[in-house]
């Protein structure tokens, strides 16, 4: 079997607050690409000349691309001196973002969507670079600043574009993207240290040793498989829950339903508190809580009957508090295997739970059309209890020596 990791390094680095605000920034900023397109799909369709039922691949593609990028491009951080391969990689966003803005037919936009996907992938280059950074006693402060960054930019991106297409049209968004991009590339060229990986093993090297660390690593699969089914629940929710908001039984219009989904905002705030209790050894009761806080956000949704407002607002809160703890946790716990591995370990880790999301949002719309709300809601509670059943093999003394 073919060796592809080195020994650690014993340097150990540093990280001030304002290079901690500075890449919390840069992974809001770049996550949020992602999203714009998702409130734009009706009028960005027309516009380049793809019919309705077309219309939908914009969001696909660039979900697949990042998807594809978490896989193929995260894990050159374990390989390539990490700044240069950030850089690079944002310069590729820029010019994505830029050719969407000007992109005037169907093939041009969806192969920059796709493109705009796999290179957005650069936030989980530097997630791994900040915790990189971070000694070990607040390793877990650190990525939990970085995440609540990333999560801010990933739950505002939806209200920016909307308002954004009101003032200046639905190109603007990806123009003024584009140039962000380019702000935070020379930015970052000028602030962040080298980092030069220790491993130097071919790029098929690189990726097969990615089966081998999925298979001996139980730390990963364990926190993958609870994220996975967290974020399963969390996209369930969110993609029926505007459709239930917009029904008589809530009476929502696009302005309330926005005004609503800054109740996921508020959850990117508990990112740091979750990273402190990580650092302080509380990442298994931790866990528990997260699993219980989704949990209850479905119990809250059969007590309402999905009627009242108010009390679906109190759900999503405590689902986007649940699944941002989790989200902290698991990356706190698997950037502690080693550095010459992180890369690595965060593309499998982002790439598995991205396949419950994917799973949770390909199932709401069928469920809410054949089994209305309350089958949104039988459904959602099946996600958490199924990483609340795998969370209790934790508490198994024979299990400790594994368990995350």
């Amino acid at each position: 079997m073919e060796t592809v990791t080195a020994p650690r390094k014993t340097v150990q680095l540093s990280i001030s607050r304002g290079l901690t605000f500075l890449i919390a920034l840069a992974c809001g900023a770049v996550a949020a690409n992602i999203y714009y397109a998702q409130p734009l799909v009706g009028l960005i369709g027309p516009a380049v000349g793809l019919n309705a039922h077309a219309s939908s691949l914009v969001v696909t593609l660039t979900q697949i691309g990042y998807g594809v990028g978490l896989v193929v491009l995260v894990p050159l951080g374990d390989i390539f001196e990490n700044r240069r391969l950030i850089m690079v990689t944002l310069v590729a966003c820029m010019a994505a973002l830029l050719s969407a803005s000007v992109a005037s037919n169907a093939v041009l936009f969806l192969a920059t969507s796709l493109v705009i996907g796999l290179s957005s992938v650069v936030v989980q280059m530097l997630v791994p670079f900040a915790a990189h950074l971070a000694p070990d006693e607040s390793r877990g402060r650190v990525v939990g600043n970085v995440m609540s960054g990333l999560l801010m930019g990933i739950m505002l991106a939806r209200p920016v574009a909307s308002i954004t297409t009101d003032l200046l049209g639905w190109r603007a968004i990806f123009g003024i993207s584009a140039g962000l991009m380019l702000v935070l590339a020379v930015t970052l060229r000028l602030v962040l240290p080298e980092r030069k990986p220790s491993a130097s093993v071919p790029y098929p090297v690189l990726l097969r040793s990615m089966g081998e660390l999925l298979v001996r690593t139980p730390i990963l699969r364990r926190r993958a498989f609870y994220h996975a089914m967290l974020f399963g629940a969390f996209s369930l929710f969110w993609t029926a829950v505007p459709l239930i908001l917009a029904s008589p039984a809530c009476g929502l219009g696009q302005g309330g339903i926005a005004l609503f989904a800054l109740a996921a905002v508020l959850g990117a705030f508990v990112a740091p508190v979750a990273g402190r209790m990580a650092d302080r050894g509380l990442t298994k009761p931790a866990t528990g809580a997260a699993i219980v806080a989704v949990v209850a956000c479905f119990l809250l949704v059969f007590a309402s009957g999905g009627h009242v407002v108010a009390t679906l607002f109190v759900a999503a809160l405590l689902l986007d508090v649940g699944v941002s703890c989790n989200l902290v946790l698991g990356q706190r716990a698997i950037f502690s295997l080693g550095a010459e591995i992180r890369s690595r370990l965060n593309g499998l880790y982002m790439a598995i739970f991205f396949c419950g999301g994917a799973v949770g949002s390909a199932v709401a719309s069928w469920v809410y059309a054949t089994y209305g709300w309350m089958g949104i809601a039988w459904c959602g509670i099946a996600f958490p209890l199924l990483a609340g059943l795998h969370y209790l093999t934790e508490l198994v003394p024979r299990r400790l020596a594994t368990a995350a």
